[in-house]
């Protein structure tokens, strides 16, 4: 009996040595890859002529845009504001050349898709960038008192995500070639307390990206999700960036060093780092109400003093 009792220990040791050397190289490759671009321009004009990205107004839409752009796609912008579009085309096609096209539709409405796949009809896509969100409360807040806008979340952040898939992953199919990212977060990683409703919805994009990413490899298309954490961007009310928080143009040109690494990742390797630490801390304290209260007191403090709220 203690022989086996021996051998058990033993193999359950080699195993969590394993597991831990996976993680030392997954770091590895961040690292590399942070300081190292290694990306090769003709990787995404492969995929196809066109770039289009939901949310393309404000940041990480709009940095995308314009960092896909400088790699030779022409671009597809699609968000609600027409005069930010517009402002934003024009910079676009002045500084790379590239043709653009808007497409005005609000995410929050779920009756925008046949008009967005009339106006996507007859472009060769290779990346979608499924970019668009809506964060109810920046602020903690627990559910009961968190503004009654549920059904426009759901729209924005999971619908919008499987209807623009839906239309345009048949085009990739067809092609077997094609890119998509799906904006996640790195709060839809695992539950987060008083961001309920948000962290939910990003782990619904997270588990679908992955999911359609074992269905689709074999044909030719990359499906990647992204986690990332804070990011300086109007939907965070400008968090003040520092070595954690990143800004919408830093954070997508490092992401995009990662688009051939697998399903899924944060982004960039601060937030990678990040999540490790997060990963380290025991569910019961997770969920504990001291945590709670943490987030409640602290963390609302220093998004006060770090952000634009009013």
């Amino acid at each position: 009996m203690g022989d086996v009792l021996e051998k058990f220990f033993v193999v359950v040791g080699l195993l969590v040595c394993l597991v831990y050397l996976l993680k030392c190289l997954r770091f590895t490759k961040y690292i590399f890859l942070h300081f190292w671009k290694v990306l090769p321009r003709s990787f995404l004009q492969s995929t196809g002529q066109w770039a289009v990205i939901t949310g393309a107004g404000d940041g990480i839409g709009k940095a995308y845009s314009f960092e896909l752009a400088k790699h030779g796609l022409n671009i597809v912008l699609i968000s609600r504001t027409l005069e930010k579009l517009q402002v934003i085309a024009m910079e676009i096609e002045r500084a790379t050349g590239r043709r653009v096209k808007i497409i005005q539709a609000d995410f929050t409405q779920s009756n925008i898709y046949e008009y967005i796949k009339e106006n996507l009809k007859g472009l060769e896509i290779g990346v979608l960038v499924n970019n668009v969100g809506m964060l109810p409360n920046l602020l903690p807040s627990y559910f009961l008192n968190v503004s009654e806008e549920v059904q426009s979340l759901i729209h924005c952040n999971i619908t919008s995500v499987v209807k623009m898939t839906q239309l345009i992953l048949k085009q990739m199919e067809s092609r077997r070639r094609g890119l998509i990212l799906n904006i996640s977060s790195g709060v839809g990683l695992f539950p987060w307390p008083l961001y309920s409703m948000y962290s939910a919805s990003k782990a619904f994009v997270c588990v679908f990206s992955k999911a359609l990413q074992a269905e689709y490899k074999e044909k030719g298309i990359s499906i990647q999700v992204l986690t990332p954490y804070a990011i300086s961007t109007p939907m965070t009310k400008h968090l003040n960036p520092n070595l954690i928080t990143k800004t919408a143009d830093d954070f997508v040109k490092e992401s995009l060093n990662y688009v051939t690494t697998g399903e899924a990742h944060c982004g960039c390797l601060a937030h990678e780092i990040l999540a490790g630490f997060l990963h380290l801390i025991p569910s019961w304290a997770f969920y504990s109400s001291a945590f709670q209260k943490f987030l409640l007191t602290w963390y609302s403090d220093y998004l006060k003093q770090n952000a634009n709220i009013k």
